[in-house]
């Protein structure tokens, strides 16, 4: 193998140095401020793009401030018209009530006064019943024709023991 070859050391040595001057030139002219270009422009597109990040979020973060902001008044709003309309429905019931309270207190009363005639007049009806019965009992027990006067005042009494 020549390159093992202490003769051919010098030439190579030589051959080196050529190609490793003609490299470092190239690389340091040539494609080093490529390189350096290029990571200089990536550098520059990715601080603009946390600049214009940093931004986007600044309006995101106002954009949901608005939001919770709006979010909140409309919720205010809400419940001040459910409490406006619960008071007015409240109102409402209650004028109801008092309504219907006062027309079942007239028909209570209509009522009332309808049963008391009523009594009155099986009351009277009773009275004159019961005298026609006490008058058949005793005929037919007695056999003969009784006091109208005394029966009338025995049904009266009997009927004032009974509280009617």
């Amino acid at each position: 193998m020549p390159q093992f070859d202490p003769a051919f050391f010098a030439p190579q040595l030589f051959w080196l140095a050529i190609t490793f001057v003609t490299l470092y030139i190239l690389m340091a002219k040539v494609a080093l401020p490529k390189i350096g270009a290029v990571l200089d422009e990536r550098q520059r597109k990715i601080d603009d793009s946390l600049d214009k990040a940093q931004q986007l979020k600044a309006e995101a973060d106002t954009a949901v401030a608005a939001y919770e902001k709006a979010l909140s008044e409309s919720r205010a709003h809400a419940h001040q018209v459910i409490k406006e309309a619960s008071d007015r429905l409240a109102v409402q019931a209650d004028e109801r009530n008092r309504e219907l309270g006062a027309r079942l207190a007239e028909q209570i009363k209509s009522g009332e006064a309808r049963i008391a005639e009523a009594k009155d007049k099986a009351l009277v009806n009773l009275r004159e019943v019961a005298a026609e019965v006490a008058v058949a009992a005793v005929a037919r027990l007695l056999g003969g024709q009784p006091d109208q006067g005394k029966i009338a005042a025995a049904v009266d009494a009997a009927m004032k023991e009974q509280g009617q």
